[in-house]
């Protein structure tokens, strides 16, 4: 496959929130205030149609930089286009071992530029307008992050690529109405109520009190080879503790104490146990608020993907793609 050249860092960064689908890892679009922040979920991939028909392709002229690899609804997604994205992606997982092909990471971003190209043609059909301030608003946050001084002089850093400054503004807007149109498609049509907060918390409890911290104190009586009597050793748990990190059968007999109780021996492979349990976080106040509320987000998100995936399996249904990989890349 013949790759153009890398972008700089400082123009993939200018780049990354507005040429990749919203559901890309670690970039894409910035999540809704006084909503649950979204995982990535999955791109489904529904079956398209491949252009085998016509006569056969001969091989690409090395002098030529892009190509249209599919064809949605009239519109074409180039190969220029998936180059982009995906050296935004390598950019972003620059520290993380990857094994992808390029092949293979050319058909997963062809195959998440579709579902984009889809949302934005949706945002369009329900006449979702961005309007011009709106994009100069979002340009100059990026600009902000980017550290540059002035909006002359990302234009500067743009032109020395030959990008032009109408294609960045485009696909900001693209993206603020990918935004909308999934806001509107999927975000609000998802709900969680306090009944399912409340069956997950009861179906997942000892789960979620893993890593609730406890204070004991701990002796151990261990028998002596051939008396009867047993001799005392001194405390060995006089700290402060995390769920899990004792052996079940012990971390059980300490936890089922309350605050200040002293348990009754007990007897394991080492020797005879005796606990006084000082104190232990519970899912109760504070506590149990957060949790209720990281449990809130996990069923958020779980109900966000799948009506995500729905929704865009049912507007590709509908849509005319045509995809024109033939391995000559």
């Amino acid at each position: 496959m013949i790759w153009r050249l890398a972008r700089p860092a400082l123009l993939v960064l200018a780049l990354a929130g507005c040429s990749v689908p919203q559901w890309m890892p670690l970039i894409g679009e910035k999540p809704v205030k006084d909503e649950p922040p979204k995982a990535a979920p999955p791109t489904s991939v529904v079956p398209v149609r491949l252009s085998t028909g016509g006569p056969k392709t001969t091989p690409p002229d090395e002098r030529v930089t892009d190509r249209v690899l599919a064809i949605v609804n009239n519109d074409a997604i180039t190969l220029s286009e998936i180059q982009e994205a995906i050296a935004v992606y390598k950019y972003e997982n620059r520290d993380r071992s990857t094994t992808e092909s390029s092949d293979q990471l050319v058909q997963q971003f062809l195959t998440r530029l579709i579902d984009s190209r889809l949302q934005v043609q949706e945002a369009e059909r329900e006449k979702i307008v961005v309007e011009e301030v709106e994009i100069d608003e979002e340009l100059a946050d990026r600009i902000k992050k980017m550290n540059m001084k002035s909006r002359e002089e990302f234009e500067t850093a743009l032109k020395a690529q030959g990008i032009p400054m109408a294609a960045i503004r485009k696909r900001i807007a693209d993206e603020l109405r990918r935004g909308r149109i999934v806001s509107r498609k999927v975000r609000l049509r998802v709900s969680v109520t306090e009944e399912e907060v409340s069956q997950y918390l009861e179906a997942n409890r000892p789960k979620l009190e893993t890593g609730l911290a406890y204070h004991a104190r701990h002796i151990l009586v261990l028998p002596e080879t051939g008396a009867e009597d047993a001799a005392w050793e001194n405390a060995r748990i006089t700290a402060e503790l995390k769920r899990g990190e004792l052996a079940q059968d012990i971390e059980t007999q300490i936890l089922s104490l309350a605050p200040g109780q002293i348990s009754s021996p007990y007897r394991s492979a080492l020797g005879y146990h005796i606990f006084r349990l000082e104190s232990k976080e519970t899912l109760e106040g504070d506590g149990l608020t957060r949790v209720r509320a990281q449990i809130r987000e996990i069923l958020f998100r779980e109900k966000f993907d799948t009506r995500l995936d729905a929704w865009l399996k049912e507007i590709k249904q509908r849509a005319v793609i045509d995809v024109r990989l033939d391995g000559q890349l």
